[in-house]
């Protein structure tokens, strides 16, 4: 609960602390550090996309280090099955032949979850991640069993080699609360790149915040007030990716299958709160929200053929019924 405006402006300064401290690691990449610790600080998960070698391994680790979580990896292959994700159960014998029961559990159990090359693996093993994503349980052998909390998967996925793949169905999609690309570096930060990479001494970045502190900014984030203004420019900003909406772009309605869910208005508004948190104030502005929406939407948001045969992406449509709704306010 917020008790004062002091209590905002000290996890704002929080916050910049642990902008500051995955930046003595992590080259560059601003947008992307924000926008991944939107996602943390809104409880939400994340789907990195971006060409190998752009350093998304190495930028969810140090996010772990950062806030002193427990680090699993998943490397997606095609070979990879269910139980891999979620664990199994052993039948134990004992000396007198009698036959017990344990659940080993499998690497989904950790607070922050890296599955690596999510869009390597069959439909089968992707939806293993389903259960854990929405309802933080795995069921096993009939039980079910918590997952550690705070718990986040952050997904990474390569655009460019399709071969082999398999596209994500808009349901697991959907349940990722941002998805943000990862860029190339300029050539400033390639040249410091190379520098810190082949130097003697690796820096690694320190412990800012334990995970109940973590937990606690969560609980600020949540408090942020809301407007009845914003929240009707957020549901106008989502209305305005549904084709068949009066009020939608011709752009939209000429090109857009699907608009974006229920879970992109939530989205919006859950970012934009942690947004006005880290910038200390205690409300949600619409700079917020507009920023919010870019990341929030464009996984959300279907092309239709046309779209596709023209090569447009969902960006694209995204700012289009961005722009709309601004123009309304």
């Amino acid at each position: 609960m917020i008790e004062s405006k002091a209590q905002v402006e000290q996890a704002a300064e929080k916050i910049a602390s642990l902008k500051a401290e995955i930046g003595r690691v992590i080259v560059g990449q601003r947008a992307v550090v924000e926008q991944l610790l939107w996602c943390l600080l809104a409880g939400g998960h994340a789907l990195l996309e971006g060409i190998p070698g752009l350093g998304k391994t190495m930028l969810v680790r140090t996010v772990a280090d950062t806030v002193d979580l427990k680090f699993t990896r998943i490397q997606f292959t095609p070979d990879l099955m269910p139980a891999d994700i979620t664990g199994t159960t052993l039948a134990e014998f004992g000396r007198q032949g009698e036959t017990s029961y344990r659940f080993q559990p499998g690497p989904v159990f950790g607070n922050l979850v890296l599955a690596d090359e999510i869009n390597r693996a069959t439909p089968k093993t992707q939806s293993a991640l389903l259960e854990a994503m929405q309802e933080k349980t795995v069921t096993a052998g009939g039980t079910t069993y918590p997952l550690p909390r705070p718990f986040f998967v952050l997904a990474t996925q390569n655009p460019l080699e399709q071969e082999g793949t398999y596209p994500l169905p808009e349901a697991q999609l959907d349940r990722f609360l941002l998805k943000i690309d990862v860029s190339y570096p300029t050539r400033e930060e390639l040249k410091e790149i190379v520098v810190r990479t082949t130097s003697p001494v690796q820096p690694r970045a320190e412990r800012i915040m334990d995970a109940a502190a973590l937990t606690e900014l969560q609980s600020l984030a949540k408090d942020i007030l809301v407007s009845d203004e914003m929240a009707e420019a957020a549901v106008d900003l989502v209305m305005a990716t549904h084709p068949d909406e009066a009020d939608a772009p011709e752009q939209v309605k000429r090109y857009v299958r699907y608009g974006a869910g229920p879970r992109a208005v939530q989205a919006i508004v859950s970012v934009a709160k942690v947004r006005a948190l880290a910038a200390g104030r205690l409300h949600v502005s619409w700079q917020d929200i507009r920023e919010a929406a870019l990341p929030a939407l464009r996984h959300r948001i279907v092309p239709g053929y046309e779209a596709q045969a023209m090569g447009m992406k969902s960006d694209e449509l995204a700012l289009a019924a961005l722009e709309a709704a601004e123009a309304r306010r």
